[in-house]
């Protein structure tokens, strides 16, 4: 009887160690991640994947830092483990398609937009991210539509108006998009008169 408790205590003991550590490397790793100290939270946070390899906080920090240092596969590989923890998080989606878009993946970025939007449609910026990316692909009336839902979201979104001046440009509809370049330069863009200058006029 004696033996087994000293069994459990010991390994209550261990358990409540080991939560600690991964605790206190998620602490570390946050603290210098904030002060920029990108390579010393990235060895923080692989610590404590290597401590609970189902630490979702760990893996979605990780992916982040490791986007910052341009290791966009490293971070893509991140952003799926926690997608895998935990598939309705908006924002893993929304960070995994940005990188995609760095290594050229677009209809794998535009998928990981896609599903962000279904889970969180006002997240900010996704739109408008899904719409630079429409854009780039000369899907003009596939950008203009989310450049329209961004607005929707952020009415001040000043290069929501812009962009979506320029895509109303190349399919041919100069008014309304000379219409979005003034709304733009109203709200503080810089490019916006200059191209009211060089296009409308």
């Amino acid at each position: 009887m004696k033996t087994s408790i000293l069994l459990f205590l010991s390994c209550f003991l261990v358990w409540v160690s080991y939560g600690q550590s991964v605790e206190k490397l998620l602490e570390s790793a946050n603290t210098k991640y904030r002060l920029s100290d990108y390579n010393g939270a990235n060895s923080d946070y692989s610590k404590a994947i290597e401590l609970d390899i189902n630490c979702l906080e760990a893996y979605h920090q990780r992916g982040n830092i490791r986007s910052i240092l341009n290791d966009h596969r490293g971070a893509i590989a991140d952003y799926t483990n926690a997608i895998s923890l935990d598939p309705n998080k908006a924002v893993l989606f929304f960070n995994r398609a940005m990188s995609k878009e760095e290594i050229k993946d677009y209809q794998g970025a535009i998928y990981d937009y896609t599903r962000g939007i279904e889970l969180a449609p006002s997240l900010p910026f996704i739109y408008l991210s899904r719409g630079k990316l429409k854009l780039e692909l000369e899907d003009y009336r596939g950008a203009i539509a989310d450049f329209t839902k961004e607005i929707e979201n952020n009415p001040d979104s000043s290069e929501s108006y812009y962009i979506r001046g320029l895509s109303k440009i190349m399919i041919k509809q100069k008014e309304s998009g000379c219409l979005d370049f003034s709304r733009a330069g109203e709200l503080g863009h810089s490019e916006a008169y200059k191209s009211i200058i060089e296009i409308c006029n």
